[in-house]
Order: C-alpha cells, then sequence, then structure tokens
C-alpha cells in the first residue's frame, strides 16, 4: 500500500469533521437513512434537537409518525409518501413539530435528496434537519399581530384605506369595503373615486391627494360633501397622509374618514329652526314690547287733580321697577269724587307673561267692580270671585295679593281692605305704624277660592300725614348673612324722614333697599306708592 493510500482515510475523517463542524456552526444536523431498514442514523445536533441517545432516537420517518405534532402529521405523511413512490420526487422537504424527549415541541426544518436505483425506486434518502423554533414563535407572533391589527382595523368604525399615486384603492378595511358599497376589501381594489363620486367631489379628493404625494403634508380633519352617481349625499370628516415605504420613499397616501351625514343634517336641521325660532322670537319681542309699552303707560298714567278743596288735599309719588320686562305688580288711583279717591295696589305672583296677564286680566275686572269701591271688603271679594272663576276655567293655579284703600277726605275717614298683602305703613301725629298686619285684618289671595271674605276696616284720617304702600320686591331683599329687609327697616326709614319732601323719602326708600342687598339690585318688581294728605 502506498503513502497516497495510507492518508486517504485521514482525509475522509478531515473532510467529515470540517462537515460536522460546518454544520454545528449553521445550527443544522445531517440525517441518513437506507428505506430499506428500519435503523436511521442522526449526527449529533439531530440528537440534540431530540434530546435523545442514538438507541432511543426514533426513525421520524416511519409510520404512525407518533413523534409528529398532529396538526402537522398529514403534511409530513404526504411529503414522506410522495418521496418514497417509484419515480418520486428528488427531494422531501418539510416542517414540522416534533416532540423532544422532554415533552417539548420543536419546529424541525427537514429537508433531504431521494437516491433510487435504476427501477426509480427510493433506495436512500440523506439530509439535513435544522431547529426553526425561534424563527416559527417570531412568525406566529408576527402573524398573531396582524391578526389582531387588522381585526381592530375592519372593527373600527372608521374608513381606512390606501391608495397608489394614481389614488387608485390599493387597500381598504372592511368598513371602507361596505361604505362603496361591496361586501369584500377585494372588491374594492384598484378602484377609483370617479368610479362612485360626481366629479364635483372626486375631482378635488384626488386633487389633495395628488398635493401630499408631491408635499409630504397630512391634510387633517377636512369636512367632504359626496355626491353619488345614485344621487345621494354624504359627508365625511376625512384625515389623508403620505403613505412612505420602510425607507421613507413615498408609495401614496393612505386616509381615514368618519360619517358624519347624520350630524351634518341634524346641524342643518337645527340651523333651519334656529332661524324660525328666530322670526318667532322677533315676533314675540315685538309682542312684548308693545306689551310692556302699555303696562308702562298704565303706571306713568299719573294722578288725579290735586287741588286743595274745603276738606284738604291728596298728592301722590310712586316708584315703579319691573326686573323683566313684564311685570305683575300694579297700582290705580282713581278720583271717585271730588272729594274722595280710591287707592289699589296689587303684586301677582311671579313676573313675566304669566303675571301680565293676570294684571290685564285684574285690570279688567277693576272696570267691571267700580260700583263696589265704596266698601272696600265687597270691592276685594267682587275681584277675587271673578278672578277664581276665569282661573278654575283655564285650569291654572294663580293668585294675587292686594290692598284697596278709600280716602272720604269730606268725612275725615281712610276705610280699608286686604287681600294677603304686606300692610302700608302710615305716619301722622301718633308716630309711624304699619295697619292692616293682622291675620285678623285680611282676606286671602285673590284668585285662590270663590266666596272668600274680606274684612272693611277704617281709620280717621287725622291719624295720616303719610301713607305709604309697597309690594313685596322692597321687603324680600336679603343682605349677606340672608335677612330679609322687612318692615322694621322700612319704618325707621320712614320715621327717620318724616319732614323730608315724598319724593326725597321714595328715593331714599329705594338708595337703602339697594345698599342693604347682597347683589345691589332688586330681586322681584317693586311697586312703591307714597300719599300725602292734607287737611286745611
Amino acid at each position: 500500500m502506498n503513502d497516497d493510500a495510507r492518508s486517504s482515510p485521514d482525509k475522509n475523517s478531515i473532510k467529515l469533521e470540517r462537515l460536522e463542524l460546518a454544520l454545528r456552526a449553521s445550527n443544522e444536523g445531517i440525517w441518513d437513512w437506507q428505506t430499506e431498514q428500519k435503523e436511521i442514523y442522526y449526527s449529533r445536533r439531530i440528537l440534540e434537537f431530540l434530546e435523545c441517545g442514538r438507541d432511543r432516537a426514533p426513525n421520524l420517518f416511519i409510520p404512525p409518525f407518533d413523534s409528529i405534532h398532529p396538526e402537522d402529521q398529514h403534511a409530513f405523511c404526504l411529503a414522506v409518501t410522495q418521496a418514497l413512490q417509484d419515480s418520486g420526487p428528488e427531494t422531501l422537504a418539510a416542517d414540522a413539530r416534533v416532540r423532544a424527549g422532554g415533552g417539548e415541541w420543536r419546529w424541525l426544518k427537514i429537508r433531504g435528496t431521494v437516491v433510487r436505483n435504476r427501477d426509480g425506486k427510493a433506495v436512500r434518502i440523506a439530509g439535513s434537519m435544522i431547529n426553526i423554533s425561534q424563527r416559527k414563535a417570531a412568525e406566529a407572533q408576527v402573524e398573531e399581530e396582524r391578526f389582531l391589527l387588522r381585526q381592530l382595523i375592519d372593527h373600527v368604525p372608521l374608513q381606512i384605506y390606501f391608495k397608489d399615486p394614481q389614488s387608485n384603492f390599493v387597500m381598504a378595511n372592511q368598513r371602507m369595503a361596505e361604505w362603496m358599497g361591496f361586501t369584500h376589501e377585494r372588491e374594492l381594489i384598484q378602484k377609483h373615486d370617479r368610479d362612485f363620486f360626481d366629479y364635483d367631489h372626486w375631482k378635488p379628493a384626488e386633487d389633495d391627494e395628488k398635493h401630499i404625494i408631491q408635499s409630504g403634508n397630512a391634510i387633517i380633519d377636512q369636512l367632504e360633501h359626496e355626491t353619488w352617481h345614485e344621487g345621494s349625499e354624504t359627508w365625511v370628516i376625512t384625515s389623508k397622509f403620505p403613505w412612505r415605504d420602510r425607507h421613507g420613499n413615498i408609495k401614496g397616501t393612505f386616509g381615514v374618514s368618519s360619517d358624519v351625514t347624520k350630524l351634518v343634517k341634524a346641524e342643518r336641521q337645527a340651523t333651519d329652526l334656529a332661524q324660525q325660532l328666530q322670526l318667532k322670537n322677533q315676533a314675540y319681542e315685538e309682542e312684548l314690547l308693545l306689551a310692556r309699552e302699555i303696562q308702562q303707560a298704565l303706571a306713568e298714567e299719573g294722578f288725579p287733580p290735586t287741588t286743595p278743596g274745603k276738606h284738604g288735599h291728596v298728592t301722590f309719588g310712586a316708584r315703579y321697577i319691573p326686573i323683566s320686562g313684564l311685570a305683575g305688580d300694579f297700582f290705580e288711583i282713581v278720583q271717585v269724587n271730588e272729594n274722595c279717591l280710591s287707592i289699589l295696589i296689587c303684586d301677582v305672583m311671579g313676573h313675566g307673561v304669566r303675571s301680565a296677564l293676570i294684571v290685564a286680566m285684574l285690570r279688567g275686572l277693576l272696570e267691571k267692580q267700580r260700583a263696589q269701591s265704596s266698601d272696600p271688603g265687597l270691592f276685594l271679594q267682587s275681584l277675587n270671585d271673578g278672578l277664581a272663576a276665569i282661573l278654575e276655567r283655564a285650569g291654572t293655579t294663580m293668585f294675587a295679593t292686594a290692598f284697596f284703600g278709600l280716602i272720604d277726605l269730606s268725612a275725615g275717614t281712610f276705610k280699608y281692605a286686604c287681600a294677603g298683602h304686606p300692610g302700608p305703613i302710615i305716619a301722622g301725629p301718633n308716630g309711624v305704624c304699619q295697619i292692616a298686619s293682622d291675620r285678623s285684618d285680611k282676606g286671602p289671595g285673590l284668585g285662590l277660592r270663590k266666596g272668600a271674605s274680606f274684612p272693611t276696616n277704617q281709620i280717621d284720617l287725622a291719624e295720616i300725614d303719610r301713607l305709604i304702600l309697597f309690594t313685596d320686591g322692597v321687603l324680600e331683599a336679603e343682605n349677606q348673612r340672608g335677612e330679609p329687609f322687612f318692615e322694621n327697616r322700612l319704618m325707621e326709614i320712614i320715621k327717620r324722614e318724616f319732614t323730608e319732601p315724598l319724593e326725597s323719602l321714595l328715593n331714599d326708600i329705594l338708595d337703602s333697599v339697594l345698599a342693604f342687598s347682597d347683589r345691589k339690585q332688586f330681586d322681584d318688581d317693586v311697586c312703591l306708592l307714597g300719599v300725602d294728605i292734607t287737611r286745611p
């Protein structure tokens, strides 16, 4: 044997060793199977994959393929069967999960070359295996994330789409496909907006997308009016962006739009209603203005003549402050005869239109009850029955408080009756006091019940130099501690300024109430009436 022959085995060993090292570096192992035998050769690397020794290593290619994962058995069996068929393929290729000795499933990429005899029968298959578990895990994770992302995209209440530089759809979510009238997104691919919309919509949309591609700038929250070929109209809020690949190159555009058709139509309806309401309000304001002017004219109608007579004379002063356009407070002074005058002050519950209507009703009833004015109690009783009948027919609950007095200069008397109203304050020789302050001196508010009685009271005019009548707006002003102004403070002002002219006194009363009020304004309508009685 020559030296070359003796060195040949050593060279083969070196080649095998190099092959083994190369396969180990690539994480691959080699296998070799003589198809007529049950035994199979696995390299050390494959045995590491399988976590077993040579004596316990299973031949993966012999049925029933128990070491192959059930989900992969069908494809693996098919690949092996085809490789073993006479004149079958020259290669065997399969990816499958294989159970390792510790029970763990490992993904193996299995590749082999089929050696056939002259008859085409497979007599040997040899190849490599590589552990691809990490790659498969990464692919599974990517696939799951892709699935979740797709689920999210398809179920968000938004239309999402991608377009190429020619504004043709290349991708869309399910909602976008349905918005365009399709059942699946693939039906929308390569379609253009012109296939669905009129020129007035698709051309500006295409121009916007071209501008985005050229400038790289997005368009955010743009309201688009979509006019469809069949004539319907929709509105969407759209944001469009440049679509870039992973290298930053612009491939087209993508957009997100939201259907706001109902909102736009509702806004239009609201605008129409607002315009109609504005017209109605304008008419209503004009009517209120007329009512205010009439009410103000009645309040400023003036007082009866105050020419001194042989029995004396009476002078008047008043302040009338409604807190809204229409008030529920009013007063009326009527010259009954040369020496007799009637005084009425009234406060209707609340203020505004409802109160003003009650005021109008009461003024109408006053004209019918003039004959009863000689008896204040009967006069208020007639007003009450008339108002109660009207409110009963209307099916509503309202009431008014009132004070009615009769100044008779010739008889030297002041007769009065009260319907739940604050009693006036008198100033005279005996000082300052309030009349009609006891419950026995009053009847109920007007309009609460029919048949109510109102006692008539009388006082000598000799006891009265000045008479101050008022409504609740004067008394109910509150300071910072929540204390109302009340009658006692009003009486102190009248007593302190007894000698002041009537007009000055009325001004001082209003100034004192506003200074006392925490809000520096009246919370209710104010009606203030002053009467000075001069005797011969």
